[in-house]
């Protein structure tokens, strides 16, 4: 009922800059929230990113904190994620996600939480 797409990953360089957007479509008046995860190779899938649909609440993940923020535009349906000060383990697939329950604040950095996913986009930070 809502569908995802990301884009604006790329290849940077370490200490560069990267938006991604995240277009939401379908049912979007029923979106709660939605954040960024991200997934280097071999590894789990982690969240980065979340802020809420209404009121913005904004929640960062540690090793993102104070390099990367989340914004959300509600007439365009659009959550972005401004990634400054890349490093190179940024590396990997980022993954936007939407949850249409209200949940509790302190489980919006678990993957079970969303209900939706994108199908991904690359983001590269090497020289």
């Amino acid at each position: 009922q809502v569908q995802l797409v990301e884009s604006g990953g790329g290849l940077v360089q370490p200490g560069g800059s990267l938006r991604l957007s995240c277009a939401a479509s379908g049912r979007t008046f029923s979106i709660y929230a939605m954040g960024w995860f991200r997934q280097a190779p071999g590894k789990e899938r982690e969240f980065a990113a979340a802020i809420s649909w209404s009121g913005g609440r904004t929640y960062y993940a540690d090793s993102v904190k104070g390099r990367f923020t989340i914004s959300r535009d509600n007439a365009k349906n659009t959550v972005y994620l401004q990634m400054n000060s890349l490093k190179p383990e940024d590396t990997g697939v980022h993954y936007c996600a939407a949850v249409v329950m209200p949940p509790r604040w302190d489980l919006i950095t678990t993957r079970a939480t969303y209900n939706y996913w994108g199908q991904g986009t690359q983001v590269t930070v090497s020289s």
